[in-house]
């Protein structure tokens, strides 16, 4: 004990006297009471998940626009205003629906008073989203310009509020206006930076809402979106060829499944908990793939492996229930055990619904129980065509990153329960030297960096095989920690950091080819990008500036005057240390790789990455042409 006693002042001494620690003091005055704007704003990742600036489908200011979306949506779910009207112009977003509309003596409390709302009656909202009632308050919080205007039986209640501070409380007044609420905001900039919205993000998550509310019609500038088919819908939007069989479509009492497998790789699932998209899923995604797999070997009596049934897999699944639990504040993961107060278990309930209406399914339609089973078994034969060699892949990924020379590892991983999770990134670089700067001027706590040798193999038209014979493809596959499919995966952003230059250019398309063909879920779900750093640094005694590209270089040298000192980054080992932690930090560029259901993924590979055809000569030689273009016109 004594020998204990002086080893630990021992290390308070060190501590104290290299590391600099003090001791910090503790009393009333170190107690604060914050008011509920000045925490959301202080903390927003406990509300938002993340800030951004509107590059990533996940980042705070689409959250805002969903947080208000789904006030109009549970309006629709209880069968009031079968439409929402959505418009943004610039940095200004305006959500109307024709609901209820709040009731006027509560409107200004309603979006301004944390534990106020009407979701904590459920009779009001049985199978509600939101429960907690922060989300169009933290939206309020986070927004430079708030205003909500709700109508009511020929009456209307405005309240406008900045920072999420009220500047105006009007009285009732009378409207000719049909009963809604009409919500306009804007993200204030001092926290999400100069944001933009991306459209096709916005599509996609108002797609997702008249999927899973048929009848419903949103209009977002100028588009209109409905559905009537549900689920099989939203499984075509995001299928780039037809499934191997028709679309199986089950639906039952606060269930819907729609499901069928392609010629992909991976498993693709399309979630849902009272509307809500649940991204990183939670206990009813996991029930439905137990019990998919159950179902099937007990249909076709054969002790099947559950990859082997899953493979290829594309589904989705939606239901309703009680008072759900979420994991967070944004909702992307169910945690609730139980369909509601009274209710099956989650697990039971999607279990006997599948067992029965899966079996009924298949017994009905011979041809695509047939079509099914072939393509379990030729899942199978591949799979023991590669196990001979995946033990050794793995301890040799296992072995090379022991000894580090590979992966500089992070310490916060997407697949932890970290609040900064959605910050975790691996950097994927070419070359010593690049990997170098990155390293040391990193965030080690949410930035890893992965070094490539040489350039990555073409993968094009290959088997899965490839992955675990290659080792740099292999040992990649072991850092993202995605052999079993991306569920796991390490990292919520994978940035391809490769030269602006042609050799830069070709190892992107090498890694975007591999990820593609055996990952396509990763740039699906918006996993993927491409670093942009700059070209050229211009400088005089005062100022200094970085160019991504040659128009801004000209710009830059007007804006400096005579004879600033021009550098050319030739590649990225150039840039140093200290310059780099300016390209990958808050205001780092990135360049999201996006795909929509009409890239057919097959054809693009096939034309670029394919023979050498005429046509693609063709196309590279027009395409320098307009680069060449491009570039003296922004000069």
């Amino acid at each position: 004990m004594k020998k204990w006693l002086i080893t630990g002042r021992l290390i308070d001494y060190i501590c104290a006297k290299f590391c600099k620690m003090s001791v910090v003091g503790y009393s009333e005055e170190h107690i604060k009471t914050l008011e509920w704007r000045e925490h959301i704003r202080l903390r927003p990742g406990m509300y938002i998940g993340k800030l951004g600036d509107g590059s990533s489908h996940d980042d705070g200011i689409y959250v805002l626009l969903k947080e208000v979306i789904d006030n109009s949506i549970d309006e629709y779910m209880m069968g009031f205003g079968r439409k929402i009207d959505v418009s943004i112009n610039g940095k200004e977003v305006r959500v109307r629906d024709y609901g209820r509309g709040i009731p006027l003596g509560k409107v200004t409390e309603a979006v301004s008073r944390m534990n106020t709302g009407a979701k904590y009656d459920s009779k009001a909202f049985k199978k509600s989203v939101g429960l907690n009632g922060v989300g169009v308050k933290a939206v309020n919080a986070l927004s430079s310009r708030f205003v909500i205007r709700s109508v009511r039986d020929g009456q209307m209640k405005v309240s406008e509020f900045e920072h999420g501070i009220t500047v105006a409380d009007s009285p009732v007044t009378t409207t000719p206006e049909e009963n809604g609420v009409e919500v306009i905001f804007q993200p204030d900039e001092d926290l999400f930076g100069n944001y933009y919205y991306i459209s096709e993000y916005v599509d996609s998550m108002l797609k997702n809402y008249v999927y899973l509310n048929t009848g419903l019609v949103i209009n977002f500038n100028g588009n209109k979106f409905i559905s009537r088919s549900g689920l099989v819908d939203l499984l075509n939007e995001n299928m780039s060829r037809e499934g191997l069989y028709p679309i199986i479509h089950l639906r039952g009492d606060d269930i819907e499944i729609a499901l069928t497998h392609g010629s992909q790789y991976g498993e693709d699932y399309y979630s849902f908990v009272n509307g809500q998209n649940t991204t990183q899923g939670g206990t009813h995604l996991l029930a439905f793939r137990e019990a998919f797999v159950k179902t099937i070997r007990e249909f076709y009596r054969k002790d099947f492996d559950p990859s082997d049934i899953r493979s290829s897999i594309i589904a989705a699944i939606s239901i309703k229930i009680e008072e759900p639990i979420f994991e967070s504040q944004t909702k992307t993961k169910l945690g609730s055990k139980d369909m509601g107060p009274d209710g099956p278990s989650v697990r039971n309930f999607i279990g006997e619904f599948v067992r029965k209406h899966l079996d009924d399914y298949l017994h009905k339609n011979p041809e695509t129980a047939r079509i099914l089973l072939k393509k379990i078994q030729d899942s199978e034969k591949e799979r023991k065509a590669i196990s001979s060699i995946q033990k050794l892949a793995r301890e040799r990924a296992k072995k090379v990153s022991l000894h580090n020379k590979k992966l500089r590892d992070c310490r916060i991983h997407y697949n932890s329960n970290d609040p900064r999770k959605l910050e975790s990134t691996i950097f994927i670089t070419e070359g010593d030297s690049a990997s170098g700067s990155i390293t040391k001027s990193r965030d080690v706590e949410t930035q890893a960096v992965f070094s490539l040798r040489g350039k990555p193999l073409n993968s094009f038209g290959l088997t899965k095989k490839i992955v675990y014979e290659n080792e740099e493809f292999n040992l990649l596959q072991a850092a993202l920690n995605v052999e079993d499919g991306i569920e796991d995966l390490r990292y919520n952003n994978i940035v391809i950091a490769t030269d602006a230059d042609v050799d830069g250019m070709h190892i992107r398309l090498l890694l975007l080819t591999f990820f593609l063909q055996f990952f396509p879920d990763l740039v699906r779900k918006g996993h993927v990008y491409i670093l942009q750093t700059p070209l050229f640094r211009v400088r005089n005694k005062k100022d200094t500036r970085y160019c991504y590209t040659p128009g801004e270089k000209a710009r830059a040298v007007r804006l400096l005057g005579p004879n600033p000192e021009i550098t050319r980054f030739k590649g990225l080992g150039e840039i140093s240390p200290d310059e780099f932690g300016h390209f990958i930090g808050k205001d780092m560029r990135l360049e999201p790789v996006r795909m929509k259901k009409n890239d057919a993924i097959n054809g693009y590979l096939e034309f670029y990455m394919g023979k050498n055809t005429p046509d693609r000569q063709d196309f590279i030689i027009e395409n320098l042409r307009v680069e060449e273009d491009l570039v003296e016109a922004e000069a």
